[in-house]
Order: structure tokens, then sequence, then C-alpha cells
């Protein structure tokens, strides 16, 4: 079998934030996914991705973390713990610094969560459209019991 290119290894790391980002993650975790000791894997994913493995891994929770705000209605301190994030008033700070507000104003700034509850019109046309069933379909199966 050939040996991988070491950038495999790496998206493997990275792909690994991305699916459990809410879980304590460390860099040992993400370096045994990679399958590299702790600093070098550290000075590779710098090297391959332009920031450290935790300043990614808090940005992916951050940008998580934005998107609950925006579609639902769950209190700040549920998704910061819903993120991965144990600390409301660490996560308060990185959030302000990333997106410029606090966490309740940036929920403030966007519309309502129940605005973006859309039922897309193909789903309303399957279940709002009557049926039409013939004499046929409303009679038991052939060897049915009647």
């Amino acid at each position: 079998m050939p040996p991988h290119h070491p950038a495999r290894h790496l998206l493997r790391a990275k792909d690994l934030v991305d699916v459990r980002y809410a879980e304590p993650l460390t860099v040992a975790d993400l370096a045994a996914a990679a399958g590299l000791s702790r600093a070098h894997f550290s000075r590779e994913f710098r090297r391959a991705f332009g920031e450290p493995p935790h300043v990614y891994l808090l940005t992916r929770r951050l940008e998580r973390a934005a998107a609950l705000l925006r579609h639902t209605d769950r209190p700040i301190a549920t998704v910061c713990l819903d993120v991965g994030l144990s600390s409301l008033g660490s996560f308060t700070t990185s959030f302000t610094r990333m997106y410029g507000l606090a966490p309740a104003a940036y929920r403030a700034a966007q519309p309502p969560a129940a605005a973006h509850a859309i039922v897309p019109g193909c789903v309303r046309r399957a279940y709002g459209r009557p049926q039409h069933r013939t004499f046929r379909e409303d009679s038991p199966p052939e060897g049915g019991i009647a």
C-alpha cells in the first residue's frame, strides 16, 4: 500500500473537528487522528490551513453557535453548551471578538427564528392536495379478510 500524502492525515483531523466539534476534542485527539505527534501536527496543521488546530476548532464552534442563534430560540447558555464550550463568559468573549456583537445582540439583530420555519412548496403541495381514491383502492386486497 503506497504511503498517503501528509495532507490526507491533516484532512482527517480537520474532518474530525468538522464532525465532532461539540465534543471535548484536544490537540492530542486531533494529532492521534492524523497519526502525528502533537507538536508536529500543530506545525503541519498551521502550515496547511493557516491557523492552529485549536483556533480552527473554536472557529467551527462559533460558526455553529451563530447558526443556532440565528435559527433557533434556544437560550444562549444552551447554545454555548451545545457547541462544546463550557464557559459562558469565554463563549461571549470569543463570539464578540469574531462577530463584533455579543451573542444576545447578534440574535436580536437577526429576524426571529419562527421566520425561518419555512415549509418548502413541494411539501405543501404533496400534503395539501386532496387524495383522489377510486372504489378499487378502498376495497381490501385480494385474498384478504373483508
